[in-house]
């Protein structure tokens, strides 16, 4: 996914970011969840950064720039960044289908 587009379904809650290697909040570099019901977008404006997702079995994908991954509710992930990069993240929530 590499559009700047909110994912057709979603609606924005907040966004945060950019940030680079000087301002990327630490938290994001160990695990961690979102909570039920809150999706993360992480899109990849500059350089790249790794995503690993801690679910079974242990999986990676490197995103290099221009890039975006949906993070779902309550999957235990990190960053690894091992370069220059500029990223931010959008909360996100799923439309109701009313």
């Amino acid at each position: 996914m590499t559009s700047s587009e909110i994912p057709e379904g979603f609606s924005l809650v907040r966004r945060i970011g950019p940030f680079d290697a000087a301002s990327l909040p630490a938290g994001l570099l160990s695990s961690h969840s979102l909570k039920a019901g809150r999706w993360g977008w992480v899109q990849i404006t500059e350089g790249a950064v790794r995503m690993v997702w801690e679910d079974e079995p242990l999986r990676s994908e490197e995103l290099v720039a221009p890039a975006s991954v949906l993070i779902p509710p309550e999957t235990v992930h990190h960053l690894e960044v091992a370069g220059p990069f500029k990223l931010q993240i959008a909360f996100l929530e799923r439309e109701s289908a009313d």
